[in-house]
């Protein structure tokens, strides 16, 4: 589940095999310093994990053509780039991973890689960690060596990536391909997915801090990214069955206070935030804390993070004490949380 955010939301070019999904600009922080970051979402055969199942709250490959080629990944990526101009960052997302050739052809990935490489532009791209191999990093670290490569972990727990995410791989794949990015020297940005299905909300706060923890001695960076209603999905399907209701902001805020000091640079900025199919709170209050979490995002300093005086701040307290006995969960979370 990639960190991509609303900025496309009406970027979005017609269906056809040459145009890149979407493409904006925004800024990102590197080492420190504001950058341009050119994003670029492409149109490729899909997610292979999705062809064969995929995960619960993915609809990313709503984009997918399964007769996309080489050759029209190439014409995508050069349109954007044309079309983006000088940045010095490239963000490069698919519907899967970006290191999966029967999505992305080896000919093309290569040519993205040596193109940011030409540029002297940062490249951060996605993958399972199934991909993430000695001889795919050497590949890549032959032609550019200043690469982010995201892995969405989601959970660090192995119940929740199964029965919640159907995520198709475990944690320790996470570990092995994390430690061979690291001995590598290829920064990793991890995807930490705040409230799957089924968890209750402090449930999905803890399983949010337990993942970052484990996450944190691997990563560069870290995105908290609140699940947010896609279309076509297992969550969507519930949602509209009354049985799932995206975090709430208070559990977002709550993750990255008890997040930001455990090392990697933290993102959170929620995709949808403010909205029904996204991280909501009341109506009232939403506006104010999610220009807090793109503040904090931008400086990583915990007091940009805005806890505005909201009545429904009292009600989420109340659901917290609640939930677990109302609708189920889990008694004891110390034993759900234990790997």
């Amino acid at each position: 589940m990639n960190d991509a955010g609303a900025g496309g939301r009406d970027r979005r070019r017609r269906k056809d095999k040459d145009a890149a999904v979407a493409v904006w600009k925004e800024k990102e922080v590197v080492d420190g310093k504001a950058v341009d970051a050119g994003v670029i979402i492409l149109r490729t055969s899909g997610c292979s994990h999705f062809h064969s199942g995929g995960c619960s709250m993915c609809g990313y490959n709503i984009e997918s053509d399964r007769s996309i080629s080489e050759a029209d990944i190439v014409k995508q990526f050069g349109d954007a780039m044309t079309r983006l101009g000088e940045v010095g960052m490239v963000k490069v997302y698919t519907s899967g991973s970006f290191l999966d050739e029967r999505e992305m052809p080896a000919g093309a990935s290569s040519h993205i890689v040596k193109e940011c490489a030409d540029r002297g532009a940062r490249l951060l791209i996605e993958s399972r960690p199934e991909y993430i191999t000695g001889d795919s990093m050497s590949r890549m670290l032959a032609v550019h060596d200043d690469i982010e490569l995201a892995i969405g972990l989601e959970s660090a727990n192995d119940k929740v990536l199964k029965h919640s995410i159907n995520k198709g791989f475990t944690v320790a794949d996470y570990d092995r391909a994390a430690t061979l990015m690291k001995e590598n020297g290829v920064d990793l940005r991890t995807y930490i997915l705040l409230k799957p299905p089924f968890l209750t909300e402090k449930e999905a706060v803890e399983d949010a801090v337990a993942t970052a923890e484990h996450a944190a001695p691997f990563s560069y960076s870290m995105s908290v990214n609140a699940v947010n209603v896609q279309k076509g999905t297992l969550v969507e399907r519930l949602w509209k069955d009354w049985s799932y209701r995206p975090p709430w902001l208070w559990s977002v805020l709550e993750v990255a206070g008890r997040c930001a000091g455990l090392g990697p640079k933290l993102l959170c900025d929620p995709t949808g935030g403010g909205t029904q199919r996204g991280a909501h709170n009341c109506g009232e209050c939403d506006q104010v804390i999610l220009e807090g979490l793109k503040a904090f995002t931008s400086s990583q300093q915990t007091s940009r993070l805005a806890k505005p005086a909201c009545s429904c701040g009292d009600m989420y307290s109340t659901l917290l004490e609640l939930e677990g006995k109302i609708v189920g969960g889990t008694p004891d979370l110390n034993r759900f949380f234990r790997r």
